[in-house]
């Protein structure tokens, strides 16, 4: 599936600062000499780049953070090098701010260091953004191509600039260029990647339906293989529906099925500027040996089921993703009723009806925005996100989300949504009295003691995005020790990274009398609880469980919980497992009885995907002698139980979120 020569030709990688580095590492870890051979040491490279965006498998450990942890430094690594630094902003982007302010009839305005320092941090934040769009992508499942492909893609991405729609061509990107990176166009890439793939492996080249001059006009530029011509060319070839059309419905499912020829797929896609990736070749050759495809295709002016608005990939025999025609592959906002009736012919489509929920909830917001009418309470905590994330079935966030957010004055919307005036949000510890009904502001000493005091139920560093979210919790009364140890004392293997394991192996447990008897009812009562909640436990976190060090209440008592961010806690560039500790006991936060973990998880069933938060505790040692606390996360395996070090010198980005006890008032 690789290609190093291409890479060598094209570019002389072999002999670049990165492919050497990356020849050092691989040396100092099998401690051999590797051979100064072009294709190999390109090869090497791509290896080398492939580990870091998909780790391997650590035993006894969820896989989600550290492939996203590596994701993250692989996208700081990108911003020093390629995304523009303040001190580059060309004078001339300010004076054309000026320009355009004074055509606009705002006059002759000054640009003051905080207006430079504001527009440098749209510019910076855009690029970065739109740089993440393109790892993020290529890093997925869904971007089936070899990773030479991959290279010579975000290597064209990294030396664009802007798009000219006149002259239909992309600008050369410099250290001074101050838009965003492209965006991407998934079907476009697919035909690019296609083109590229066949050309080297001698194939016939399918040039869409072109006349005689396009494919001559396509083959002299692929003779050139310079990716943003091609890009920019096959971007002008998709044809766009109009949206006028997305109100009709009706229409058609058909189903594609797994290891079928994939050319009939193709071919319905192609020409429709869905975006969806699926329109190339060897995506969708990929995707159906994986498993069945289904699109629904509404009707075209002649009455025929031709034009395609959603797709539904399956692996084996669930659904993999559902991709949607509207930006960033969502659904458009009137399939939704389509999709809900179509994910009862699948055993696991209950699963998206939240997606679906919320995508109409997002479109009747819409509507009522469209039509000049008032949101309501509930409307406003549902755009705000200030209970859930609101779900689509898109790469990214619907961008109605925050296209929708700045047209609101989010300071009115507060006294709607917390049901009180203006005097009744504080946003210091001197502003809180009686009347306080919401507090936003910075957390000092002493504010969860007056917040316990005055029951504040409505807390928030900064609104909407920094809500410190408290909760009840029951703990006590379950000896997971003892659990534990009755299994291997009675020679019973379970295998708790899979709960379906479990679910096999539970009859024959509940037979064995002797053993029940001797964990009790609570316990037999946790066990079909992780079956049914479908909860797996790492290897590494039953060891915690089996810890003596593991202790447990035997009566029950409830506890409150706050979690809370890195970043809330007055951290903006991370902190290390004592700062954070020590910061919020300043707060008057205590760390968790280490039984919160389990507990926590048996009750934290509704996770949102790719949500993740580690409980503050004090720290258990695993098999390896390392200290670690319990790790709640859901990912695309399901909910997890797991474990991550926490060396009092651990660093931990401003983004990550902890649970600690709120400290009990002194009656």
């Amino acid at each position: 599936m690789e290609n190093p020569e291409f890479l060598k030709k094209k570019y002389d990688l072999h002999n670049s600062p990165e492919v050497e580095s990356a020849a050092r590492k691989t040396e100092r870890q099998s401690e051999e000499k590797l051979p100064n051979d072009a294709a190999l040491r390109i090869q090497n490279y791509l290896d080398r780049l492939k580990s870091i965006i998909n780790p391997p498998k650590l035993e006894g450990h969820a896989n989600f953070d550290r492939r996203e942890r590596n994701l993250e430094m692989l996208k700081r690594s990108l911003y020093d090098n390629f995304v523009i630094k303040s001190e580059e902003i060309p004078e001339g982007y300010f004076e054309n701010q000026r320009r355009i302010a004074r055509e606009q009839g705002h006059g002759d305005i000054e640009i003051t260091d905080e207006a430079r320092r504001q527009l440098t941090e749209v510019i910076i934040t855009d690029q970065q953004s739109s740089l993440d769009n393109w790892v993020d992508y290529l890093a997925s499942e869904d971007a089936a191509y070899p990773d030479w492909l991959k290279y010579y893609a975000f290597r064209g991405v990294l030396g664009m600039g802007e798009y000219n729609k006149k002259e239909k061509r992309f600008a050369k990107r410099s250290k001074t260029t101050t838009k965003p990176f492209s965006d991407i166009n998934r079907e476009a890439l697919a035909y690019v990647l296609d083109a590229i793939s066949q050309k080297y492996g001698k194939q016939h080249i399918n040039l869409l339906a072109l006349n005689e001059e396009e494919k001559k006009e396509f083959e002299k530029l692929l003779q050139g293989e310079n990716f943003a011509k091609l890009y920019a060319w096959a971007i002008e070839k998709l044809i766009i529906e109009p949206t006028e059309s997305l109100e009709k419905t009706a229409g058609k499912w058909a189903k594609y099925s797994r290891n079928s020829n994939h050319m009939p797929l193709v071919e319905s896609l192609r020409g429709h500027g869905t975006g969806w990736c699926t329109a190339g070749e060897s995506t969708a050759e990929i995707q159906l040996k994986g498993g069945d495809f289904y699109v629904f295709y509404s009707l075209d002016q002649k009455g025929k089921p031709t034009i395609p608005r959603v797709a539904i990939r399956t692996q084996e025999n669930n659904i993999a993703e559902i991709r949607g025609i509207a930006a960033e592959q969502n659904l458009d906002p009137y399939i939704g009723d389509v999709v809900q009736e179509k994910l009862k012919d699948f055993p696991d489509g209950k699963a998206y009806e939240k997606k679906v929920n919320d995508m109409k909830f997002l479109t009747a917001i819409e509507n009522k925005i469209k039509n000049k009418q008032k949101l309501t309470k509930d409307d406003l905590i549902f755009l705000y996100e200030l209970n859930f994330p609101i779900e689509g079935f898109g790469y990214r966030r619907d961008p109605r989300i925050s296209e929708f957010r700045k047209t609101r004055n989010s300071y009115e919307d507060m006294f709607i949504i917390f049901s009180c005036e203006s005097n009744q949000i504080a946003h210091s510890l001197k502003e809180i009295n009686t009347n306080t009904k919401a507090f936003v502001g910075k957390l000092e000493p002493g504010i969860f003691y007056l917040i316990q005091k005055y029951n504040i139920e409505h807390v928030y560093t900064s609104f909407p995005e920094g809500k410190i979210r408290r909760e009840d919790l029951e703990i006590g009364g379950l000896d997971y020790g003892k659990f534990f140890k009755e299994l291997n004392d009675n020679g019973i293997q379970i295998d708790f990274n899979d709960w379906k394991n479990v679910r096999d192996i539970l009859p024959s447990i509940l037979r064995m009398e002797k053993f029940t008897a001797k964990i009790g009812k609570d316990t037999i009562q946790f066990l079909e609880e992780l079956v049914s909640k479908q909860i797996n436990i790492s290897d590494y976190a039953q060891d915690m469980l089996k810890s003596k060090d593991f202790a447990y209440l035997k009566k029950s008592e409830g506890v409150q919980l706050i979690r809370i961010s890195v970043a809330d806690l007055g951290f903006d560039r991370g902190a290390t497992t004592d700062q954070v500790y020590g910061r919020a006991q300043s707060l008057g936060l205590e760390l968790c009885p280490a039984e919160v973990g389990p507990h926590y998880r048996l009750k934290y069933i509704d996770q949102p995907l790719n949500e993740w938060f580690w409980i503050a505790m004090k720290q258990i040692t695993d098999r390896n002698g390392n200290p670690g606390v319990f790790n709640l996360e859901r990912n695309e395996d399901g909910l997890w139980l797991n474990n991550n070090w926490a060396k009092p010198e651990n660093r931990w980005n401003s983004d990550y979120k902890f649970v600690f006890r709120l400290r009990k008032l002194k009656s």
